[in-house]
């Protein structure tokens, strides 16, 4: 059954709650393109907020779930299937070389996290997780409240109990947090909502020191940094330590709705059968895409290419901070830059759309750019052309 525009989009008021603000209707993707309802195609620079990491319909990918979809979809994990210890192997030999568990998404896998920290920590009664100022873990109750960005609670309050938050970036702050009642730390290695924020490498270092000196556990966010979008597999891996345990999510399936959380080996016996479980956590079919997508990144040079074309981008961007007052810097890592704009945004992304280009905001005042990670030196070049057009055009407006 088919249906025109109208239609459709008199279905979506009708029945579809209304928590976002859709501009376009998607109908289609290739690579880094994807074109709408209308025939219009645009480079896209937000990869489904970085999810589609290896580009749209990834031929690799596409096979793999087709394939499992006609073997065996879904059975739960009161069995075993085939996919998921290979998945789960991947993922470690890829990182710290843990144990894993599956979900189906960040938050998921945040709550997961949290969980963990709560259990490894109740004997002692301590539960307490030190968080970051504009960091953000989700939009379920304990992954708001653990989210720096009280934007997003509102209305949802109480807020669950047992984090407070420190200043990114600054260590002094996170010690001054930690009481008798913590038991974790937990940041993105790079923040990507709060705006594009790396952490300085001291920092990194610090919170491991910190954490093994004050027994802590140390808990990373990789759900939108990781999987290769900033140069290295995982974004921690630029910072020479290693986490107690890490949130991994969006790109895992590069598309395909899943997600993970992986701990060290020797936390294995922390969350024995009965503690935490998901229904629909790492399927043969979800497993099967997954395991598809680190076969790409093995064998297509996909870091390879975020770190040159990621080099290249920003070097471009840094050269539209020069042109323009208003753009003040570039930042990020790899494939996962943002480009900070003293300026009303909305101007300058409905122009660069309307020529031809999808790109996001993060904090305040950060134009957002998370493309496909097998995007071409000309790919990047053209959205760079297209910024500098929307620029000149939506400053003027704001």
């Amino acid at each position: 059954m088919t249906h025109d525009k109208t239609t459709l989009l008199d279905m979506q008021s009708s029945h579809v709650l209304g928590t976002y603000s859709p501009s376009l209707m998607l109908v289609k993707g290739e690579g880094a393109y994807v074109w709408d309802i209308d025939g219009n195609r645009y480079l896209d620079f937000a990869a489904g907020i970085s999810v589609c990491n290896l580009g749209h319909c990834h031929p690799r990918v596409t096979a793999a779930i087709r394939e499992q979809a006609g073997k065996l979809v879904h059975v739960s994990n009161l069995y075993y299937n085939e996919n998921q210890p290979q998945l789960a192997t991947l993922i470690a030999e890829n990182s710290f070389g843990g144990r894993v568990f599956f979900a189906n998404s960040g938050a998921e896998a945040n709550e997961g996290l949290i969980k963990f920290a709560r259990k490894w920590g109740s004997a002692e009664g301590r539960y307490e997780i030190v968080c970051m100022a504009d960091s953000f873990h989700g939009r379920t109750l304990a992954t708001l409240a653990a989210t720096g960005r009280s934007k997003y609670r509102q209305g949802f309050a109480p807020d669950v109990e047992g984090f407070a938050f420190a200043e990114f970036n600054n260590l002094d702050s996170v010690r001054a947090k930690i009481g008798p009642k913590t038991v974790a730390v937990l940041c993105e290695p790079v923040q990507g909502e709060g705006g594009i924020i790396p952490a300085t490498p001291e920092f990194l270092a610090g919170l491991r020191q910190l954490c093994d000196e004050q027994k802590l556990l140390l808990l990373f966010d990789e759900v939108q940094c990781g999987m290769g979008r900033t140069g290295t597999m995982f974004a921690y891996q630029n910072y020479g330590i290693e986490p107690d345990g890490m949130s991994l999510a969006k790109a895992l399936g590069n598309g395909f709705p899943m997600g993970a959380f992986e701990l060290q080996a020797k936390y294995a016996d922390v969350l024995v059968p009965g503690t935490h479980a998901s229904t629909f956590g790492g399927t043969p079919l979800a497993c099967a895409a997954g395991i598809a997508v680190f076969e790409a990144f093995a064998e297509e040079h996909i870091l390879e290419n975020v770190r040159t074309v990621g080099a290249h981008l920003q070097q471009a961007l840094a050269g539209l901070c020069a042109k323009y007052p208003a753009v003040k810097a570039v930042r990020g890592a790899g494939l996962m830059l943002g480009l900070v704009v003293e300026a009303d945004l909305k101007p300058v992304l409905a122009a660069a759309k309307a020529k031809g280009l999808l790109a996001l905001t993060a904090g305040e005042n950060v134009l957002r750019l998370l493309p496909p990670l097998v995007i071409t030196i000309d790919q990047a070049d053209q959205a760079v052309t297209i910024l500098d057009q929307s620029l000149a055009e939506g400053l003027v407006q704001a």
